[in-house]
């Protein structure tokens, strides 16, 4: 074999080895897909939309949110785990899906934690119970009075059997003794629209995407899940101060299948940590509740696993 083979050889060896790792470097070079398990409207689906722009901005390729509501967030879920680890495909996680669903589920056809690259945490939001005005509650105390009175007549809607919405109704029930009726919807999006047009009077959601109703009185905030007051609504108290053992947050975040290269984790690891340091996202974010406790992905990916191991009992109880 002559110098030049050899030479040629080498080259084509070079070429083939730095071809990957090119295509690493220089991603995204095409559109990237970023999935939301709700429909249109929640807290999840409004994080995502927000987050996209900054991408897009910053990375110089289109990020677009794909709504798959279904099943408690598993249709999303079960599409992320079965695309291909290159950095095209994302998803605004959350709790339903990856730490309520496999335990309310036991078919779900994915591993939570080993099927997925759960790359950076967004942040953490809280659940409410709202009264429609007919109702006629203007606090939790004279709610849980009236539904004591009258089992069976108020009907609360969640966002999917499963969902954390309905694990916390199911345990105010528990704690308080009252007796609702569960309709189910596939996100918060068409709960709420149900909601402001008088179909269903109460509703179990996160607090971000109904603060406008709030704000313009045709929803009445009587308490938060959060272990103390928020500053999205200040005035309403947690339901640990009205004497019920309720706390619960649903966290956000960024995940992709399992064995993405590292170089596209880190470099969407770094945009997304910049965009949620811009003024404008922040103020949003805070006008919404939405809570920041920064992570690194190797504590976000182990947040999720504690976050299973924390709703298990609760689920578990919903489900006997």
């Amino acid at each position: 074999m002559n110098r030049r083979t050899l030479l040629a050889l080498s080259a084509a060896t070079f070429t083939a080895v730095a071809m990957p790792a090119l295509a690493q470097s220089d991603w995204p070079e095409r559109p990237v897909r970023i999935l939301v398990s709700f429909p249109p409207g929640g807290s999840s689906d409004l994080v995502a939309r927000l987050l996209s722009e900054k991408l897009s901005a910053s990375l110089g390729a289109q990020f677009v949110v794909e709504n798959k509501p279904g099943a408690a967030g598993t249709v999303a879920a079960s599409a992320l785990q079965q695309a291909e680890p290159d950095g095209y495909t994302l998803m605004l996680s959350n709790l339903t899906p990856f730490s309520v669903a496999p335990i309310r589920f036991p078919d779900t056809p994915y591993d939570p934690i080993a099927d997925f690259d759960h790359i950076t945490y967004v942040g953490t939001v809280h659940l409410g119970l709202f009264a429609a005005p007919i109702v006629g509650a203007t606090d939790l105390a004279s709610f849980v009075e009236m539904a004591k009175a009258d089992p069976g007549k108020f009907e609360y809607g969640s966002s999917g059997v499963g969902s954390w919405g309905h694990i916390i109704a199911e345990q105010f029930q528990d704690e308080t003794g009252a007796e609702l009726f569960h309709i189910p919807y596939k996100g918060s999006g068409p709960m709420r629209l149900d909601f402001m047009g008088g179909v269903v009077p109460m509703i179990f959601d996160a607090v971000p995407q109904n603060l406008p109703a709030v704000e313009d009185g045709t929803a009445i905030p009587l308490a938060v899940s959060a272990p103390e007051r928020i500053a999205s609504l200040p005035d309403v108290p947690t339901f640990v101060e009205s004497g019920y053992d309720i706390v619960a947050e649903n966290w956000l975040g960024v995940s992709a299948p399992a064995g993405v290269p590292a170089e596209i984790k880190a470099k969407l690891d770094a945009a997304l940590l910049d965009a949620m340091e811009m003024q404008d996202v922040q103020a949003q974010f805070d006008s919404w509740g939405l809570i920041r406790k920064p992570k690194t992905s190797a504590e976000f990916s182990t947040y999720v696993a504690e976050q299973l191991t924390q709703w298990t009992p609760l689920v578990e109880a919903v489900s006997k």
